[in-house]
């Protein structure tokens, strides 16, 4: 996988944005995570025309009204997943493959999906170019997870629905840890982390506020 070892613009970011964030929000102290941060080039996620403000914190524009999410949500989002080399994950919004490639650089396999084609199409391109072997993408409904490879150890979601979908908590592995963004769009979502207990009841975090674009699906409606 393509490493980035002399990039001063990722440094900064890791260092000022996601290590010691310069307002009240919680550092990420996880190091497998920031190491997985830094080995990721941002820069080639993101459209040419915003590739100067590919290390600013800050979301990002893809296309088809889709975005990247800053850098701080991402590292926010992965370490709370409390992932390990031997875990597979589920990513719900694939987008640009950013935060994919992220997790990859983690665990064993990533599991993803994009509901709009010539985006998963793109990040697949640009995924194995980089190397990434272990991550998979599947065109489709994000509501409905993916069945065929549950359960998972951990899941992700860069988009927003108005509540948890059943199939998605159907799908987490007894211990497994869900990160997800909750609420309407245009308005304050909440970033909640779901854990699937043994006797798999749920219990809901409400992390920190955050946006997101909406989650959406082949049927309208949920």
């Amino acid at each position: 996988m393509e490493s980035v070892n002399d990039t001063s613009d990722l440094d900064r970011m890791v260092r000022n944005q996601i290590q010691s964030p310069h307002d009240n929000r919680p550092p990420v102290v996880d190091r497998t995570v920031l190491s997985a941060i830094r080995a990721v080039p941002r820069h080639l996620f993101v459209p040419e025309e915003y590739r100067n403000l590919a290390y600013q914190d800050r979301p990002l524009p893809i296309g088809h009204g889709q975005t990247i999410s800053q850098p701080y949500i991402v590292a926010v989002m992965t370490e709370l997943l409390q992932l390990a080399p031997e875990h597979t994950v589920l990513e719900v919004g694939t987008g640009s493959g950013y935060q994919a490639a992220v997790l990859a650089e983690i665990v064993r396999q990533v599991y993803t999906m994009e509901i709009v084609g010539s985006l998963a199409a793109a990040a697949r391109e640009r995924l194995a170019a980089l190397g990434y072997d272990n991550v998979e993408i599947r065109t489709g409904d994000g509501y409905l997870g993916w069945p065929e490879h549950a359960p998972f150890d951990a899941i992700i979601t860069t988009a927003a629905p108005k509540k948890i979908p059943d199939a998605l908590v159907d799908q987490l592995k007894a211990g497994g840890r869900m990160v997800i963004p909750i609420g309407p769009v245009w308005r304050t979502q909440k970033l909640v982390l779901v854990d699937k207990n043994a006797d798999e009841s749920i219990a809901r975090h409400d992390m920190m506020s955050v946006g997101f674009v909406p989650m959406i699906r082949d049927k309208p409606g949920y």
